[in-house]
């Protein structure tokens, strides 16, 4: 928690102080000038402290931010690079279908049903003849039928194993779908992984802007307690410039008080050697006069 500066405890100057201030007086004043000053310097060296701490926050959460952006820019390089192989890959799939299905309409296989439809049909057939009782001329038709489906199913058959390639081709396809099929697969995942990094990236932003706000309010706040202390600072020089040009007026009366002392001192002195002179008697106390002024 910072403190708050408190503004009823700053100290104030004016002109008037300056001018009919009492020496006594100033230097009271000079004292509480340089507590305060010191004191507002306290308080903005914790302020700059803080906001300093806070700024390196700042570039903590900004540092993770960026990582999470290299992060997520490198996991969608890496989605691209599988984008572009499931497509191809895909791409080349669809022709080998294409061909496969052109094969079959060659051999007519794309006609009619496929043989695991056309074994039920025939394994269904067999069974109503060996379970149900029929007419003659029933049981006839459904020989025929079941003789029927048996000569399809052979024929259909017949044609596929007399054609290698074709099962090689549809075998081929189904690798190169499958291996799209992978690829898509790292697509999706790749890219939940750089949302995730997205999203953290975003929310490290927000935190980094949030602590960034802190510390700018925190600057102010130094600034604040540090123009006070500068000019408590101010004050306290001016002061402190008084007080000497108070000194040395000081000084200068009292120079002027012994220059006074010292000029009546020899003109009484003269006076005395005058009468000395015309042959007066001195006392001891006319004699340390004329000693001290140097005329004896």
């Amino acid at each position: 928690m910072v403190q708050t500066l408190d503004q009823s405890k700053n100290i104030e100057l004016t002109e008037d102080d300056l001018d009919t201030d009492s020496k006594g007086q100033l230097i009271k004043l000079a004292g509480q000038l340089r507590d305060r000053r010191n004191e507002l310097n306290q308080m903005a060296s914790e302020r700059a402290g803080k906001r300093d701490e806070l700024n390196a926050q700042t570039r903590e959460a900004v540092d993770k931010a960026q990582e999470h952006r290299e992060q997520r820019d490198s996991l969608n390089e890496q989605v691209q690079e599988h984008k572009k192989l499931r497509n191809d890959l895909n791409a080349q799939a669809n022709e080998l279908f294409e061909k496969v299905e052109s094969m079959k309409s060659d051999l007519e296989l794309d006609q009619g049903k496929g043989l695991e439809e056309l074994k039920k049909e025939i394994e269904q057939l067999e069974f109503k003849q060996q379970t149900e009782v029929l007419s003659t001329e029933d049981e006839r038709e459904l020989i025929e039928k079941i003789e029927g489906k048996r000569e399809e199913y052979l024929s259909r058959k017949e044609k596929l194993d007399d054609n290698d390639n074709l099962e090689e081709l549809v075998a081929e396809a189904e690798e190169v779908r499958a291996e799209a099929s992978q690829h898509h697969q790292e697509v999706t995942e790749l890219a939940d992984k750089a949302q995730q990094h997205h999203n953290e990236m975003i929310e490290a932003y927000r935190e980094a802007d949030d602590i960034r706000d802190k510390a700018d309010d925190m600057h102010e706040k130094f600034v604040e307690a540090q123009e006070a202390a500068d000019q408590h600072h101010n004050d306290f020089v001016r002061v402190q410039k008084r007080l000497r040009e108070m000194d040395k007026a000081e000084e200068k009366e009292r120079r002027s008080a012994r220059e006074e002392k010292r000029e009546e001192a020899k003109a009484e002195a003269e006076e005395i050697y005058q009468r000395f002179k015309d042959g007066e008697t001195l006392d001891t106390e006319d004699l340390m006069k004329l000693q001290k002024t140097g005329m004896l």
